[in-house]
């Protein structure tokens, strides 16, 4: 299976389990990893045929405004959902890195989703904190 991976996206999202943490967006890195055939795309040299990662940028980017999350393993999987629903990769994993702990390069963690054979997602999760 082929895959379009962003890398450390700089995001700055209200994320935090206090008040306090959540009152100004704070920086974070966000890892996308999409599995998608782009077979097609390679042959014909058409953005249409594959999923274009400048978009799925913008709509990371983006995605923070006027929300707030508690917790970055939410953020994570809203994250994924919004993916799967919007750019149709065969599955998708989300990395989230944030930086609370000063003597930590980060804390992150993980989820891959995948869409089963009938549309369904299946779901699975792993938390390097």
């Amino acid at each position: 299976m082929s895959r379009i991976t962003i890398v450390d996206l700089e995001v700055f999202f209200s994320v935090g389990v206090t008040d306090e943490e959540r009152a100004k967006p704070q920086p974070l890195l966000v890892t996308v990893d999409m599995e998608f055939d782009f077979s097609s795309a390679a042959e014909s040299d058409r953005i249409t045929r594959t999923i274009d990662y400048s978009q799925v940028a913008r709509q990371v980017l983006n995605y923070g405004q006027n929300r707030q999350w508690k917790l970055i393993e939410k953020l994570a999987n809203d994250l994924v959902d919004m993916i799967l629903s919007e750019f149709k990769p065969q599955g998708v994993t989300v990395e989230v890195k944030k930086f609370p702990i000063p003597e930590a390069r980060f804390v992150s963690v993980s989820l891959s989703k995948r869409r089963a054979a009938a549309g369904t997602v299946k779901r699975t999760a792993s938390d390097t904190r």
